[in-house]
């Protein structure tokens, strides 16, 4: 059976930490899906663990990526690795809340292009984290909302369900960091595409280190976010 939903989830020497956070996957998810696991290198620490879940799960893919290092081009491989018409990012270090998956692949499937799952409406939230990188991406996420009307409060959290079409449609053009997410919102407003969101508790990683440098890829949130403010424009058919 083809899957609903893909669920892309790039990785970088997570170890067995993947583990738990894959089995919790795989237990809430109710929906028919494919679950791609993308690794950059073949020395990557995660790929044992992967080995020993796929002999569990069927539907567990270990990609490498060929499109060259960094999350953003470990997400776009995985997008282009796809098969269902629906796509979701998440993240393998368990922050995000995969029972939401459902929820937000049943929004693409009635006609946004990208759902959200939201930090910054009423019931969500955000435990835990650096407070200086929380802060920013609120302020962001605020403005984009009242601002640009972007459609979601929420532009800058990874975990979010795309359109595999509209995706592939406006292509990515982020190759380094985690600004696909804000990126893919942007173009959406600007060609006058529709965005939804819910509310998610977002909780901060209790193990590992995480991957995220805000001097490296500030820079990358801020062309997105001033791209997000410019004239709508139609999508080529």
């Amino acid at each position: 059976m083809k899957p609903r939903v893909s669920i892309v989830i790039p990785v970088y020497n997570e170890g067995e930490n993947v583990e738990p956070v894959l089995r919790r996957l795989f237990e809430v998810v109710d929906i028919e899906a494919e679950v791609l696991v993308v690794y950059d290198e073949a020395n990557d620490t995660t790929i044992p663990a992967l080995t020993k879940l796929q002999l569990e799960f069927r539907n567990l893919r270990a990609v490498q990526n060929t499109y060259g290092r960094g999350p953003a081009n470990a997400i776009k491989f995985g997008i282009d690795q796809a098969t269902a018409q629906v796509v979701v990012v998440t993240m393998a270090d368990g922050c995000d809340d995969a029972s939401q998956i459902a929820v937000l692949t049943r929004l693409v499937e009635r006609g946004v292009v990208v759902a959200c799952a939201s930090r910054y409406v009423k019931t969500g939230q955000q435990v835990g984290g650096p407070l200086i990188k929380g802060l920013m991406s609120k302020v962001a996420g605020l403005s984009l909302y009242y601002g640009a009307r972007v459609g979601t409060r929420d532009a800058t959290n990874s975990f979010k369900a795309y359109s595999t079409k509209f995706v592939r449609e406006v292509k990515i053009e982020s190759d380094k960091g985690f600004e696909i997410g804000i990126e893919l919102v942007a173009k959406a407003r600007r060609f006058r595409q529709p965005v939804a969101e819910i509310p998610t508790i977002w909780l901060d990683r209790s193990f590992g280190v995480s991957n995220f440098k805000i001097a490296t890829w500030l820079p990358r949130y801020l062309k997105w976010y001033c791209y997000a403010f410019g004239s709508k424009k139609a999508l080529s058919k």
